[in-house]
């Protein structure tokens, strides 16, 4: 979400801003209970065909790998989930590796039979996955038969130091879901520019945990109490966006943001690389906030699975892992990664939260369809201001 750089790759083809998810879309049920192995028995031709989030990779990977491997990899960008589920629903994309993010959207890609199981037998590397990580993705993908989990990152609060300071005081928290939902403080940061995802997950969530209640409860009233939360402080926000927050902080055209951690960061150090004069700063609130983590996965109808594999091996090297983790500023999985991630990035409590820190962050969970729907439409709702 998307993290990013400060510059798109040369190998993207499209320029755009990494949001997570917008409001999901239904995903059908397959027709058959069984996907074609990961690995091809016969060689492949050297060509790979990938589909990732933009500005989500080093600018060296991909060439790097092309270099080792002589596969020639065609590499397209998109930035929503939705975009990458259109494309795997209809099926023939020709896309050999995406990276959906977890939930809901590989959950229910998993369910029906969107994906390849994975050869981990060519998978050299993949010990150097966290197993906490990987356990927390068992739920939905057993075993971890089919996606691997590439970054990860939270949900929380980017804002404009001086213009926070400026408007609140210089004792105010400047940790706390209060900043975008207490009205009276909502109404202070009004002139400066408030922004909110417009991702229905991570905007509940964070809704959800400022009420002191679970994120991921259903069948309840929680859609009366987002809608009503959001209703109190609608007047204030500026927009609803995924993506243009980024530079809109870094520019200091807004000065609060619910955002994704490494949006963030990239925000900060763009304003810091343009020396406008703009302190960007990212909290994930003391109340808890939503984590999230994108993965990589084959599709079954990849015509280069194999070559698929290898790719995925060679990001699972510590050195690529790091060099990954380091441009698009998000948390690395990999564990053989981590001591060689930038040390200012490494010991940010705001990427890699210590246990008191983590213990607050929530996992979503896959909703029920009709649960699902209404929480769309209340979404909408919100948005609209209708």
């Amino acid at each position: 979400m998307t993290h990013r750089a400060l510059l798109v790759p040369a190998i993207a083809i499209a320029l755009a801003a990494c949001g997570r998810s917008e409001a999901p879309t239904p995903v059908a049920e397959p027709t058959t209970t069984s996907a074609a192995p990961a690995a091809a028995a016969a060689p492949e031709e050297k060509i790979l065909n990938v589909y990732n989030w933009s500005d989500y990779i080093a600018e060296d990977t991909i060439a790097r790998f092309e270099a080792e491997t002589g596969i020639d990899v065609s590499y397209d960008v998109y930035d929503t989930n939705e975009i990458l589920e259109a494309k795997l629903m209809t099926g023939n994309s020709g896309y050999d590796l995406v990276f959906p993010s977890a939930r809901p959207f590989a959950a229910r890609h998993v369910k029906s039979g969107l994906y390849a199981p994975l050869d981990k037998a060519q998978l050299t590397n993949y010990a150097n996955l966290d197993p906490a990580v990987l356990a927390g993705l068992a739920d939905f993908d057993p075993g971890n038969a089919h996606v691997v989990p590439y970054l990860w990152g939270t949900t929380g609060i980017g804002y404009n130091v001086a213009k926070l300071r400026e408007r609140l005081g210089a004792d105010a928290p400047l940790d706390s879901w209060s900043l975008l939902f207490d009205p009276a403080t909502a109404a202070k940061l009004a002139d400066c520019g408030i922004s909110v995802l417009d991702d229905e997950q991570d905007a509940f969530g964070a809704a959800l945990i400022h009420l002191g209640r679970d994120p991921n409860a259903n069948g309840g009233d929680e859609n009366d109490a987002v809608a009503k939360l959001y209703g109190a402080v609608r007047p204030h926000i500026r927009y609803f966006n995924s993506s243009k927050f980024i530079d809109d902080l870094a520019n200091g055209e807004i000065c609060i943001a619910m955002g994704y951690s490494g949006d963030v960061v990239q925000a900060r150090d763009r304003a810091e690389e343009a020396a406008n004069g703009v302190e960007i700063a990212y909290a994930i609130p003391k109340e808890g906030a939503m984590r999230w983590i994108d993965t990589a996965a084959i599709p079954a109808d990849a015509p280069h699975s194999g070559n698929a594999q290898r790719l995925i091996d060679f990001l699972l090297r510590p050195e690529v892992g790091a060099g990954i983790a380091n441009y698009v500023a998000y948390a690395t999985p990999n564990t053989k990664a981590l001591p060689l991630v930038e040390e200012a990035l490494r010991n940010d409590p705001n990427l890699y939260p210590p246990g008191e820190v983590a213990a607050k962050l929530v996992d979503p969970k896959t909703l029920p369809d009709d649960v699902q729907r209404a929480r769309v439409r209340t979404w909408t709702s919100i948005k609209t201001g209708h």
